[in-house]
């Protein structure tokens, strides 16, 4: 989960995209202006900015010209707009910004450009040495006859019983519908824990539309909290 600040003075536009992002797991914050921004920006330490061109008391690219110049951007900055000309979006890449989109925003492209920002932020992994853990001791038949112990690791076991059950069993003496909702139900809770929590994947994966998805859940009463990624 990354937190993300959301900048644009259009109230359509935050609800959108904050209801996107939310649905995907992050944690939103919103800002119908700059000062507003500024504030958000002083007091949290944001993973990404999207951030509107054109708003009515500073501009986006004057205010991530001022983060530049006082070491506040830290963070990926998408900035938006519909009516930006190349010069302005050349000019906010020249600043710092990461990308740009123009409005109207699809949802393809604005997860496509929060993935790409995101994973800006992500460090390369570093290689550690192997520990022993301590774990079940499980022998391995070689053609000479049992090779050294080897360890299973808590780390893999525990991972293997957070791992979303594919099989479950299901009561079938009972009414036709009751027993369909109960497959159901399991069904998308295993889709959503499976996916972290992602209605895009998962309206992906079972080939609903996001609208159909989120009443059919609801309806079958769903806790879409629950698998939300922490």
């Amino acid at each position: 989960m990354a937190n993300i600040l959301v900048v644009d003075d259009e109230l359509g536009i935050r609800d959108l995209l904050s209801e996107i992002l939310n649905d995907e797991g992050h944690s939103v914050d919103v800002a119908e202006n700059a000062t507003q921004a500024r504030l958000a920006r002083n007091e949290s330490g944001y993973d990404l900015v999207l951030l509107d061109i054109w708003m009515p008391d500073t501009d986006g690219v004057s205010l991530l010209k001022e983060w530049s110049m006082t070491g506040l951007l830290t963070m990926p900055v998408i900035m938006m707009s519909g009516h930006a000309t190349i010069d302005t979006a050349v000019e906010a890449t020249r600043i710092g910004a990461f990308s740009f989109l123009e409005k109207p925003i699809t949802m393809q492209k604005l997860l496509k450009a929060v993935e790409q920002g995101l994973q800006r932020n992500v460090p390369a992994p570093v290689a550690a040495p192997a520990a022993a853990v301590p774990g079940k001791v499980v022998p391995t038949l070689t053609p000479t006859g049992y090779s050294a112990p080897v360890v299973a690791t808590v780390a893999t076991a525990a991972a293997a019983d957070a791992a979303p059950n594919a099989h479950q069993g299901f009561d079938l003496d009972r009414p036709l519908r009751e027993a369909r909702d109960g497959f159901e139900k399991a069904y998308f809770e295993f889709h959503l824990a499976r996916e972290g929590g992602s209605m895009t994947r998962v309206a992906e994966k079972t080939g609903l539309e996001r609208t159909h998805l989120y009443r059919k859940l609801r309806q079958l009463g769903v806790d879409l909290s629950r698998n939300k990624k922490n």
